[in-house]
């Protein structure tokens, strides 16, 4: 199910050098970081700490290397509040893509691209330990390769909204996304991805006025966004399991 058509209208708005990203929850304050990804542009910092990344006209091409043993990561070393950040991407023949925001001490939360799926969810935060990702929304959408999107991640507060193409959102909540955030990262599994248009703003720690029925229009369209077909599979073969049976009395 797509976002109502004046949530479209918001966020279909083009996005012109210096114009903050069009937003549901958060109020951008100030730009903080701006890299096209192209070998013209002008590049940030980047820890590039697995994969190949090229930049080029286009924008930077990652792929994740086998011998790594691990999917492509480049990084950030950039502290964070609230926040807003915005880059488009185009799959290539990747597995997966995500935009991952860490904290001082583990993974925080990460927005998921598959070619089939889009997630949005807050990371595992002990790996080892008890506490396990949450996933806030997780549906079946086609992003066919060669085509380019654009994503909207916003944190503000105990709540992240991700975003894209200004059609479909998922948030969720949780006292995790208060502590200071850090180290914003692009990945890659697979071969390859290509992504450009960054940027980074910072956020007023107030969400929008409309943020309340913003929030309950997306909740909506969450309910009845479509699941990807093994999580529905999954799910149906568990309310099969878990159906009373009947038992007949003898004859």
């Amino acid at each position: 199910m797509r976002l109502p058509l004046a949530l479209l209208a918001l966020l279909a708005l083009p996005l012109h050098a210096g114009e903050a990203p069009a937003t549901l929850l958060a109020q951008p304050d100030k730009e903080l970081l701006s890299d096209g990804l192209t070998t013209e542009s002008k590049a940030a910092e980047w820890k590039i700490a697995k994969g190949k990344w090229v930049r080029t006209a286009e924008g930077i091409k990652v792929e994740e290397l086998p011998a790594d043993n691990h999917g492509a990561a480049g990084r950030l070393n950039q502290k964070l509040g609230d926040f807003i950040i915005a880059f488009d991407f185009r799959l290539d023949g990747a597995k997966l893509i995500s935009l991952s925001i860490n904290d001082a001490k583990d993974h925080m939360a990460r927005v998921l691209i598959t070619p089939a799926t889009f997630r949005v969810q807050r990371d595992d935060h002990d790996h080892d330990g008890p506490d396990k990702a949450v996933v806030f929304l997780n549906q079946a959408e086609k992003f066919p390769a060669g085509t380019w999107h654009h994503v909207v991640l916003e944190m503000v507060g105990d709540t992240m909204v991700g975003t894209i193409d200004g059609k479909f959102s998922g948030f969720g909540r949780d006292e995790l996304f208060k502590t200071e955030k850090a180290n914003p990262g692009l990945t890659c599994a697979g071969q390859s991805a290509t992504f450009r248009n960054f940027s980074l703003w910072s956020a007023k720690p107030e969400p929008k006025a409309t943020w309340k029925e913003t929030s309950a229009q997306v909740a909506v369209a969450m309910k009845a966004a479509p699941a990807p077909v093994a999580a529905a599979k999954a799910k149906a073969t568990k309310a099969k399991v878990e159906a009373p049976v009947k038992v007949e009395a003898a004859k």
